[in-house]
């Protein structure tokens, strides 16, 4: 079970009690209220029909179990999710409003609750997918965030996900992508036919041509997928992470055989666009990395990730004069990326937060919900639409 969360500084206005039910994955609902955040018990992914029971049974006891009444529901802006449709449900039943809350604009807001951050931030989340609030799907995204405000900053350069959701199981997918993106998708039928069959990869190389059934996103996760599929470290996935854990552990072998002290600090690269961090760059030598020096290639995409990002925050902190910056999402759970990340922005006048006691994924998102929720001031009804500002002060 996800720790209690401190009510903080008692002579603050009280805010609305607010119950929200998390989204899909490693799901949880929080209730949070002037005495603090109570959670639920962990109930897993919303795939599962028993999942979505225990998500219904302890959504009903937190609510009877509530000091007061309960004056809002928090979701995910996604229709379809089985928590989606629950707190709306729970909302029309209370007769009160539900306010769906963008995905990746709750993770950031999961660290500002945590930390108990009053005041505008940036946020760097950095995920599998979250659905935008432009209908596309996000996972690598820069944010300006405010108690009852936010804007997207900029987003990852999207990538095409070849087969849709399937693209997200099958990083030789991904990795093919990217070849079409760099301007290389003949060399898809070649590189692949062998580990998946030749009609396999010349159809998808049809389909990435045409830009058929290949929505584009900005995940993150998927442009780890296609670094793990570009240097062969997994083609198919038997479960979640499952090729971003190769692709670090592999990175992790490289840099523990380093000699750290003797590396000297290289520059920051130059700043780059505010509106789209291309990666690209970061991936076309990967597919052309001899076999001994895979783990070499692993190590060099997550140091070369952490250096974009790096960059492309600070371009952020100059263009808006945050000096905030909270961290978020499922891929801040790989270390090698997190610890590189925070050892380049280290020593450039920023604070830089991460969760402490809760999960960075998706299993502390309803706080983060629910936190966006208690500090909306309009009479918000069951919406999908976020809460955007234009401005973007933070002085």
């Amino acid at each position: 079970m996800t720790p209690d969360l401190d009510p903080g500084d008692a002579t603050a206005p009280p805010r609305p009690r607010v119950l929200a039910l998390g989204a899909w994955l490693k799901n949880s609902a929080c209730l949070l209220g002037p005495e603090g955040a109570r959670w639920s018990p962990a109930h897993g992914d919303l795939g599962d029909p028993a999942a979505c029971r225990a998500l219904e049974a302890s959504a009903r006891a937190l609510l009877a179990g509530a000091a007061g009444p309960v004056q809002a529901l928090a979701h995910d802006l996604h229709p379809d999710f089985f928590s989606t449709r629950l707190a709306l449900s729970l909302a029309d039943e209370l007769g009160v409003p539900a306010l769906g809350v963008q995905h990746h604009h709750a993770h950031i807001a999961a660290v500002m609750a945590e930390h108990g951050l009053e005041s505008p931030t940036l946020g760097l989340a950095l995920d599998g997918v979250g659905l935008g609030s432009d209908g596309s799907a996000w996972g690598g995204e820069l944010l300006w965030v405010a108690p009852g405000a936010w804007r997207r900053l900029g987003g990852l350069w999207p990538l095409a996900l070849p087969g849709g959701d399937v693209a997200a199981r099958e990083p030789w997918r991904m990795a093919a992508s990217v070849l079409q993106a760099l301007g290389r998708g003949n060399e898809i039928g070649p590189r692949f036919s062998a580990a998946v069959g030749a009609p396999q990869a010349q159809s998808l190389q049809g389909l990435l041509q045409r830009g058929l059934h290949c929505p584009p996103s900005s995940s993150t996760g998927r442009w780890f997928d296609a670094a793990a599929g570009a240097l062969g470290l997994s083609l198919r996935q038997s479960h979640e992470a499952e090729a971003a854990m190769a692709l670090e552990q592999a990175a992790r072998r490289w840099l523990a055989a380093q000699d750290h002290t003797a590396r000297p600090a290289q520059p920051l690269p130059g700043l780059p666009s505010l509106e789209r961090l291309d990666l690209r760059p970061l991936l076309a030598p990967l597919f052309d990395t001899a076999p001994g020096r895979i783990d070499e290639a692993a190590a060099g995409f997550h140091l070369g990730l952490a250096d974009a990002l790096a960059a492309w925050v600070l371009r952020a902190v100059q263009d808006t004069g945050c000096h905030t910056l909270c961290l978020g999402g499922g891929c801040f759970l790989n270390q090698v990326l997190s610890e590189s990340l925070c050892h380049r922005l280290a020593g450039q006048g920023l604070r830089v937060l991460r969760p402490q006691t809760l999960s960075c994924g998706d299993a502390g998102l309803a706080l983060g919900q629910a936190w966006v929720a208690a500090r909306h001031d309009g009479n918000a009804t069951a919406s999908l639409q976020p809460l955007i500002s234009e401005n973007l002060p933070c002085a």
